[in-house]
């Protein structure tokens, strides 16, 4: 068989290129050896040498891989939007729910006026009251009183209470169209019937210029712990019951006084109510024997009969 022809050109190739790739990977392992040398290496050339190195490296790294944190970014910014997505979605669905328990409770609220029309139910008057700002203090020596601007024109009347965040501060003396004077429960004059919780003993709260007003005309004064709570009792029509007024101390020189509930060293606002007594009674009953020269004179005659009228007639 005839051998085939060998170019010698392609011949000469294979041998060169092998030995390109022997001193290409030589090259890339001497190098490599280099490095590792020279990075383990604790000269302080070799050390310069390096920061040198890792200083021209570093804006091409730097420029490599700020794609990277771009689309890093962009993932963290996609995930929150997703978050977003998802929260909005159930607090939507949260929203119709408290909708449709909107609506159950307007339902419920009109059923219950409808009944109570029916029923003819007698309800408590609701206490108003309009809030006024504490513009002036014209407290003396022997006098503790605000002046408040509210007046007639917003409904204050004589008489009216008026209460901070806390309790009762006093009652209204004064009124013109847009300010009232109110008389502090530390005042002189200030009279208040109260009742004392939980004994239910009845007394007069007198102030006298301090800080702790008296409780007179107490019944059994040692049946009161200190720390009772005093509260209005309504007596008199004037002042609304069961407003809070302050608490029971107990001193050695001048026996019960009350703790009041409001800061007067912070009176700032004050609400003046609007109240009216719930029973007023301007007859009187029917029931009562009118007295002598007002009406009939002893028992009423007994009914007359048949008998009776002819013996009348008789006689």
């Amino acid at each position: 068989m005839p051998r085939p022809v060998v170019d010698p050109e392609e011949a000469d190739r294979e041998p060169r290129s092998r030995l390109v790739r022997r001193v290409i990977v030589g090259l890339v392992v001497f190098v490599s050896l280099v490095l590792f040398a020279l990075w383990r290496s604790d000269s302080p050339r070799v050390e310069q040498l390096r920061m040198a190195v890792v200083d021209a490296f570093t804006p091409s790294m730097s420029f490599a891989t700020a794609p990277i944190a771009l689309a890093a970014d962009m993932m963290r910014d996609w995930q929150s939007f997703i978050d977003v997505y998802n929260q909005n979605r159930v607090l939507r669905r949260e929203i119709e729910r408290l909708r449709g328990w909107r609506a159950a409770a307007r339902a419920l609220e009109e059923e219950n006026a409808q009944l109570r029309a029916l029923n003819n139910v007698q309800l408590r008057p609701k206490t108003t009251f309009v809030t006024g700002d504490v513009i002036a203090d014209s407290g003396g020596p022997f006098r503790r009183s605000v002046l408040v601007n509210v007046g007639l024109r917003e409904g204050v009347g004589e008489g009216a209470a008026a209460v901070d965040g806390v309790g009762l501060v006093g009652r209204v003396v004064g009124v013109g169209d847009r300010a009232a004077r109110l008389l502090l429960l530390t005042d002189y004059a200030s009279r208040v019937p109260v009742v004392i919780r939980p004994s239910g003993k009845r007394a007069i709260l007198v102030g006298d210029g301090t800080a702790l007003p008296l409780l007179e005309f107490v019944d059994n004064p040692e049946e009161i712990k200190p720390g009772d709570a005093i509260m209005t009792s309504g007596e008199g029509g004037v002042l609304p019951p069961d407003l809070p007024v302050g608490q029971v101390v107990r001193t050695r020189s001048s026996g019960l006084r009350a703790r009041l509930a409001a800061d007067y060293s912070r009176l700032e606002f004050v609400r003046v109510l609007h109240y009216r007594p719930e029973t007023q009674i301007s007859t009187s009953g029917t029931l009562i024997v009118p007295e002598e020269g007002e009406g009939l004179i002893g028992p009423p005659a007994p009914p007359a009969t048949e008998d009776g009228d002819a013996a009348a007639g008789e006689g």
